[in-house]
């Protein structure tokens, strides 16, 4: 592959008045990046598209090809270049909408420490931390409630006797998040914060580390691929620990 980007680079991709495919786009800017020339063949009719796809036996564009040599499309060409790994190489389990969560907020609360106290290193910038989270994690599962509520059915022991509350859990989630934020209601975000941290902790160490089941995390959504395990355990664990702080803040 030492001398590839010496041979020229063929993309046959759809670009019409009313759409212009967004991989085809994709395609010419990673062949750009690669160093390659790319000779762009826009097909600008659908009847030009079908005689395309007919005439190589493919089913989809952009199709890109490398020195006479066809590639495929967008996915094909990652693989190509070593961006990605090839399909069957590749893992459902993403961990990136956890990790870009978590980041997130966290450089949120840092801000905020910054802006509030002059400085990052704050008792208070955790704890914005860990409520941030909170509301970014019930948005994640309330994008789609439904399919959220009957992921977590698979593993949570108070879902399962009712099953109201897995469409519950999301807005008791951002209510405690928001309320700790903001440092309002804490006589009830506290509480309700223990209740489903406890009770999410319970459930995911029961599935996860005594039946040994293999199961999707419901924590960011239930379109997920993120493993049930550690992520939501501390997801969990945040909850309840940050509802027993506040109640013995609040206590005290």
């Amino acid at each position: 592959m030492a001398d590839q980007h010496t041979q020229p680079a063929k993309l046959y991709r759809m670009m019409m008045p009313d759409h212009t495919c967004p991989y085809g786009l994709k395609s010419k800017d990673l062949l750009e990046r690669q160093g390659y020339e790319v000779e762009d063949h826009p097909l600008t009719t659908r009847d030009e598209t079908d005689a395309f796809k007919a005439k190589h036996d493919v089913e989809t564009t952009p199709q890109t090809f490398i020195g006479g040599e066809r590639i495929g499309g967008y996915d094909d060409l990652r693989v190509y270049f070593g961006v990605d790994k090839p399909k069957d190489q590749q893992s459902d389990t993403s961990y990136q909408p956890v990790i870009a969560i978590f980041a997130v907020a966290l450089l949120i609360a840092l801000g905020l420490s910054w802006f509030a106290f002059d400085s990052i290193l704050t008792v208070q910038a955790f704890q914005w931390f860990v409520s941030i989270s909170m509301c970014f994690l019930a948005v994640q599962k309330l994008q789609d409630i439904e399919s959220f509520s009957t992921m977590f059915l698979n593993y949570d022991l108070l879902a399962k006797r009712w099953v109201p509350y897995g469409k519950v859990y999301p807005f008791g989630e951002a209510f405690a998040g928001i309320a700790m934020t903001a440092g309002a209601l804490l006589w009830l975000a506290a509480p309700v914060a223990i209740v489903i941290g406890g009770i999410g902790a319970v459930s995911v160490i029961k599935a996860v580390y005594i039946d040994k089941r293999e199961l999707k995390c419901a924590c960011v959504g239930g379109s997920s691929n993120v493993p049930l395990g550690f992520v939501s355990l501390t997801e969990n664990l945040m909850m309840l620990g940050m509802g027993l702080w506040m109640l013995v803040r609040l206590l005290g």
